[in-house]
């Protein structure tokens, strides 16, 4: 188990008096979703990071559009792509059984986030919780704030600086692309910038990802080898041209980067300790505490 520091507004152990249950609840229902559907473990790591980069991990991603607004989750970086909120209501609703208004909807996120990691991947860490829920979600937030899949390095450089995430933790974060899948919309096999994707992927897309588009957008997994185990395997990948979006293959064009890359590819232990970590911090960004925000009673509304 790998931990990492943090300010003293979140702690491990956070509802070992008030609800000693918690974070057993969430892992139940996580192993057992992930165990019938490998694909919204997957999810889950992406609802967390989603949430956490557009006002900090306050659960906003959670949040339905209401008459007078539009919430984040309709954006098209989140829709129809993020799945698994269904995980999260569940996980939501036996709490609130055992423990009325004492977990928060963010607190969920992040435990849910570290299972799915366990689950698929082996990796474990102590989650720091004490999260609060916000209050406010906007479809125009993600915008600027959740990195786009044709960015290159520089932007995505800075994207997670501003989150104050550094350079190797992004390095090392996108290695959760090693699970899950990817919108054909996302990119484009003819596209100039994969002049030499490795032709047995290049095949499939063309077979998946009709150019023109279809009127569906069909899903590829991001990774045709385990795409069902986060694992190194994506910083492999990466050296081999198998990498199918722009901002993943991104990373081979700075050798401070290639030579991240191919230590993550040689030494996976190393990886999963330095994601584990990352994964810890990412959970700390502006998050609310204490008085804060609140504990969302239904993780799709504010209460009133």
């Amino acid at each position: 188990m790998s931990t990492a520091c943090l300010g003293s507004n979140l702690q491990v152990g956070f509802y070992q008096q008030t609800c000693p249950s918690a974070e057993s609840t969430v892992r139940n229902v996580v192993n057992k979703v992930v165990s019938q559907n490998p694909r919204l473990g997957a999810a889950l790591i992406r609802i967390h990071f989603h949430d956490c980069f557009v006002r900090g991990c306050d659960a906003s991603i959670l949040l339905d559009s209401t008459p007078g607004n539009q919430a984040e989750k309709e954006h098209p970086a989140n829709n129809p792509s993020l799945q698994g909120y269904e995980v999260i209501d569940e996980a939501k609703a036996e709490l609130e059984a055992k423990c009325p208004n004492t977990v928060s909807c963010a607190d969920i996120i992040a435990f849910a986030a570290r299972d799915s990691a366990l689950k698929l991947g082996r990796i474990n860490y102590a989650v720091q919780a004490g999260r609060r829920d916000g209050l406010v979600s906007n479809i125009n937030d993600p915008t600027g704030n959740i990195p786009r899949p044709s960015f290159n390095l520089e932007q995505l450089q800075e994207n997670f600086a501003r989150k104050s995430l550094s350079l190797e933790e992004m390095v090392t974060l996108s290695g959760a692309h090693s699970i899950g899948v990817s919108h054909c919309s996302a990119f484009n096999e003819t596209h100039p910038q994969y002049p030499s994707l490795d032709p047995r992927i290049a095949n499939v897309l063309r077979e998946r990802c009709p150019n023109p588009p279809a009127t569906t957008d069909p899903t590829v997994p991001l990774d045709f080898t385990t795409p069902n185990r986060l694992d190194n395997l994506y910083y492999k990948n990466l050296q081999t041209n198998r990498a199918l979006l722009t901002s993943d293959q991104a990373l081979m064009t700075s050798p401070t980067t290639v030579q991240m890359v191919r230590n993550f590819g040689w030494q996976g232990k190393v990886w999963a300790n330095k994601f584990a970590d990352a994964m810890v911090h990412m959970g700390s960004i502006e998050v609310l505490t204490g008085a804060e925000g609140q504990i969302r009673r239904n993780c799709r509304v504010v209460n009133y």
